[in-house]
């Protein structure tokens, strides 16, 4: 079991602006901080967030949980996860 990690000190506070960040839990939470750790992640910063992510999950638990958001996630985002896991590249919107 990871121990209690304060997701604001990993990701930025406004990610969660509208849940209280220190209750969130990396197990419980999965669906939560994956789509919104990689929500405003640009070109320039895709390679800093994304390790964030991996020193917390696998790169199949990130994959599962960015196909299956309702956040807003860019298609450019998940054509990079694609591409950095050697996936099949998967859209959240329709071109």
């Amino acid at each position: 079991m990871k121990q209690k990690v304060n997701i604001a000190t990993i990701f930025p506070k406004h990610l969660f602006w509208d849940i209280d960040y220190n209750k969130l839990n990396l197990d419980r939470d999965k669906a939560i901080i994956i789509p919104r750790a990689m929500y405003a992640t640009t070109t320039d910063t895709f390679e800093q967030d994304i390790k964030r992510l991996e020193q917390l999950y696998t790169p199949a638990v990130i994959i599962k949980y960015l196909k299956n958001t309702k956040e807003n996630i860019s298609n450019k985002v998940c054509i990079s996860v694609a591409k950095r896991y050697n996936v099949k590249p998967f859209l959240r919107y329709s071109l």
